[in-house]
């Protein structure tokens, strides 16, 4: 079956049994799946070498650590980061961030791990670095002047196929005035509302502090108007690929976040400062003070740090692809 393994087919088989599922429904198997899920299977995937599918701010060290927990610190002050807990959700194992700095300002650290349940409360920093691009999401395209849902069955011959759906899930349906009445004959859209859903979770919950979200993603307007093929896109020994379907469990699978819903969920959750600003904006302008040490501390030297820092906010790398969600809440 389109070369995944054995008994993540065998689950496959048994959840189209009855008709297509869709897109959602399959990557949630694909990635998650108990033991055989692309997350959940034991071995390394985020790093720099070729036996690694992709890298991430987080894999290239100290440097983005020291970023991070200096702009949380400055945006909380220093009394209240004295009193918080730091969660990170969907650290990679022995990748959590404050595993690379030697100390932090903060009273305690907490990690979750991707696909595990989120809670929170009390005085926290709850950061999340390419969290939301990795939960499943919604394939639709535009054909003969509607919407319809993308969906995946099991053909004939056994092999995976990309098909449509009798109708909307109930998840599309609830957005459904969201969609452009017009759009190109064939235009692909994909939607990511599960990241609305976890991000609507995490509100409901009882704590005080600071939401700092990292992730590639895009406006409303530019997924809908701008991105004619969608963003849908897989990642396999740093090589981006676009069949969704080939070696289930395999390949990680992923598309851009929509801001827009998401900044829009803060602010009606009382969240204050809520502000989308590309990561360039955020680490020179929220981490002052740990960007000018590392370039202080580096003049006139060959520096691996300073050369980090550069990856991390230089336009023509890290820092205009990946924006950052940030809010405070008050008690």
């Amino acid at each position: 079956m389109n070369g995944g393994d054995k008994t993540l087919c065998d689950q496959l088989q048994t959840s189209c049994a009855k008709g297509p599922i869709s897109y959602r429904d399959y990557i949630d198997l694909v990635l998650y799946a108990d033991d055989c899920g692309y997350y959940t299977r034991d071995r390394e995937r985020v790093g720099r070498s070729t036996d690694h599918d992709f890298y991430t701010a987080e894999s290239l060290g100290k440097v983005f650590a020291q970023l991070v927990t200096t702009a949380a610190h400055d945006l909380l002050g220093e009394t209240t980061a004295a009193q918080s807990t730091f969660i990170e959700i969907a650290a990679e194992p022995g990748a959590e961030l404050l595993s690379r700095v030697e100390s932090h300002p903060f009273a305690d650290s907490r990690v979750i791990r991707q696909g595990d349940a989120i809670r929170a409360d009390g005085p926290v920093v709850i950061f999340a670095n390419e969290w939301l691009d990795a939960l499943p999401f919604h394939r639709l395209i535009f054909r003969d002047g509607q919407w319809h849902e993308r969906g995946v069955r099991l053909n004939a011959a056994n092999a995976l196929e990309d098909v449509l759906l009798d109708h909307f899930t109930p998840e599309v349906a609830a957005i459904q005035e969201r969609l452009p009445v017009q759009a190109l004959e064939g235009y692909e859209l994909d939607l990511p509302l599960q990241a609305e859903a976890a991000i609507a979770d995490l509100l409901v919950q009882d704590w005080t502090g600071m939401l700092l979200l990292f992730d590639y993603g895009k406006t409303w307007q530019a997924l809908s108007t701008d991105c004619p093929a969608g963003t849908a896109r897989t990642y396999q020994q740093h090589t981006q690929a676009n069949d969704l379907l080939d070696q289930p469990g395999k390949k990680d699978i992923t598309c851009d976040v929509c801001w827009d819903p998401l900044a829009d969920l803060l602010t009606e959750k009382g969240l204050q400062s809520v502000t989308l600003e590309t990561q360039e904006s955020f680490l020179v302008q929220r981490a002052q003070r740990a960007a000018e040490s590392i370039v202080r501390d580096t003049a006139g030297m060959f520096s691996p740090d300073r050369q980090t820092l550069m990856e991390l906010i230089h336009p023509a790398h890290m820092g205009r692809r990946f924006q950052v969600l940030w809010g405070l809440r008050g008690s």
